[in-house]
């Protein structure tokens, strides 16, 4: 007998309707003529079922705060960094976990089971890493968190950021982070890129910087870890978040940029939540939209990953544990319609993720860990135009969360040459 019967779902590839089967917490099988032979059995109706979703970029340390200890006026990313240092001497490690795990509980409900979270390293107490080791080993069971060491202030800006960021890394902080673009000078920005990258491949460990958050067309931080990243053979483990300072680059230099970045093989993660909020603050118009060149970066074959960066705190008065969101938000922000562009946004915030993580392929096949949502939606596309009810959140063959289907939805069958306005009735109930 099966632990856990799905029946009559599609598969993100367009595979269906297929069954999936689940013993102990594997997936057994996926076919058409599965026996009906299971303790438990959810129909998913023709309706998705994907890999859970990913979030390669938040802040878990500030989640929740926002007002605390008062609001961010302006809404830009400075005013953010400066309140954030506020608030920093009044953290206390009960309340950070406290915010953490109802934030992590929000994000099971919304079918995010890996996230990497930053986490502010520049001044001592080590308060932050103190409470987000506590909550990763809490919510082992069911979310995978990795942590970044991540010096805010600066990695030789703040004094005694670097020391803090190696007793971080000693106390099992996962990546080692950086800020290269809020260093004083371009020259100790660089510095601080080649110095976070030797640290990580001294330690094996793999790197996550913000890089290039900015408006600025000289911040080219980005170039630097590019060829860091070759020069110590890092590869794919390495991240370069943000780099919204590519949407002011002129064209000649980034027609040279991104092949570098495509030889280094690292990873871009871009926010577009954030991006198109924080950017571009100072600019009267036209107004930038201040996220990076998604589209040419993906196709030099560059790694592209939507992250979420920030709920409800100094710097975002937004946000709801919510991949679909971000992944909504970047085919308008950068933009991008076509139906390969929009599917792939849905895979960016569920494989692409993973890959940035360094998590194993989370693609649903059988002999792998029963780890998947079924979606409110019959294809990719329909999930992000929908932002799709989780029905069902599953990991490890176990269901973590369900949630009631929404009543009225427009769906449109099949992908015809031409649309017929008729395909958009609501389905019967269910």
């Amino acid at each position: 007998m099966f632990d856990l019967l799905i029946k009559e779902a599609y598969l993100p590839d367009g595979r269906g309707p297929v069954n999936i089967a689940i013993k102990d917490g594997k997936i057994a099988a996926i076919g058409q003529n599965t026996p009906d032979n299971a303790a438990e059995i959810i129909d998913a109706k023709g309706q998705l079922v994907s890999p859970p979703f990913v979030d390669p970029h938040f802040h878990m340390d500030a989640t929740l705060s926002l007002g605390l200890p008062r609001l961010n006026q302006s809404g830009t990313l400075l005013e953010g960094i400066a309140l954030w240092g506020e608030l920093k001497p009044m953290l206390t490690v009960e309340a950070v976990v406290e915010r953490a795990l109802r934030y992590c509980d929000l994000a099971v409900s919304q079918g995010l089971l890996s996230i990497r979270s930053h986490v502010d390293v520049s001044t001592a107490p080590l308060t932050g890493v103190e409470a987000l080791l506590e909550v990763r080993k809490t919510v082992a069971p069911y979310i995978d968190l990795q942590l970044v060491a991540f010096p805010q202030d600066g990695l030789f800006r703040a004094e005694g950021a670097e020391e803090n960021l190696m007793r971080a890394l000693d106390m099992g902080v996962d990546v080692v982070g950086g800020i290269p673009h809020f260093e004083r000078t371009m020259e100790d920005g660089a510095r601080s890129v080649k110095r976070l990258c030797e640290i990580a491949a001294d330690r094996g460990l793999r790197v996550d910087l913000h890089c290039d958050e900015s408006d600025d067309p000289m911040s080219r931080h980005v170039e630097t870890l590019a060829a860091e990243t070759t020069r110590l053979g890092l590869g794919g483990r390495v991240v370069a978040s943000h780099v919204s300072a590519m949407h002011s680059y002129d064209n000649y230099y980034a027609s040279k940029l991104i092949p570098l970045i495509a030889e280094s093989g690292m990873h871009v993660v871009p926010n577009p939540l954030i991006n198109i909020t924080l950017q571009g603050r100072s600019d009267t118009y036209p107004r930038r939209r201040g996220l990076t060149r998604v589209q040419e970066l993906r196709a030099a074959e560059v790694n592209v990953a939507f992250g979420q960066d920030c709920t409800m705190d100094p710097w975002y008065p937004l946000g709801s544990a919510d991949m679909l969101e971000v992944a909504h938000m970047g085919v308008h922000a950068v933009p991008m319609t076509s139906r390969e562009a929009m599917e792939w946004a849905f895979h960016s915030v569920t494989m692409g993720g993973a890959a940035a993580m360094g998590l194993p392929d989370p693609t649903l096949r059988e002999g792998g860990p029963a780890n998947m949502l079924l979606l409110q939606a019959r294809d990719p596309i329909e999930a992000v135009r929908l932002k799709a009810t989780r029905l069902a959140v599953i990991r490890g063959g176990k269901v973590l969360s369900r949630t009631a289907p929404r009543i009225a939805q427009l769906s449109l069958e099949g992908r015809p040459d031409s649309v017929n306005p008729a395909d958009y009735a609501p389905p019967q109930n269910t």
